[in-house]
């Protein structure tokens, strides 16, 4: 298992939050010989995008950060952010809309698994599990 994250200081843009994710996975693959499948790979920073970006948007900030590469190869990414409101908007609803909203949909297709949970200090954990292989 690899692990990158520093809950106390989280990455201020997205673009850090790839660069973190991004040497997670190449530390991954030389730690294990096992290279992360090009798609995977380009999905992960896809999803890791959307997720701080809609955080800084949407979510009142970032507030935590935290990825690591699980034993049965996934990649885990958590981020917690300052609302506790739930991203509401359906694909079908952001595409009729025009305004845009295609990023949550796009990250729950893209996901193994995503959960979310209340924090204490009233904001909320995004976890996503992505598929490396």
């Amino acid at each position: 298992m690899s692990t990158l994250g520093d809950e106390s200081a989280p990455p201020r843009t997205a673009a850090q939050a790839r660069a973190h994710v991004r040497a997670l996975l190449t530390a991954h693959e030389r730690a294990t010989g096992v290279l992360v499948a090009a798609r995977a790979h380009a999905d992960a920073l896809l999803v890791i995008s959307e997720l701080v970006t809609n955080a800084l948007r949407h979510g009142g900030g970032m507030t935590a950060f935290s990825a690591r590469v699980t034993d049965d190869a996934l990649l885990e990414v958590v981020v917690t952010d300052g609302s506790p409101n739930r991203p509401a908007i359906s694909a079908q609803a952001a595409l009729l809309s025009g305004g845009g909203g295609l990023g949550w949909p796009l990250i729950c297709r893209l996901a193994t698994r995503v959960t979310l949970t209340a924090t204490a200090q009233g904001g909320k954990d995004i976890r996503v599990l992505l598929p490396l292989e």
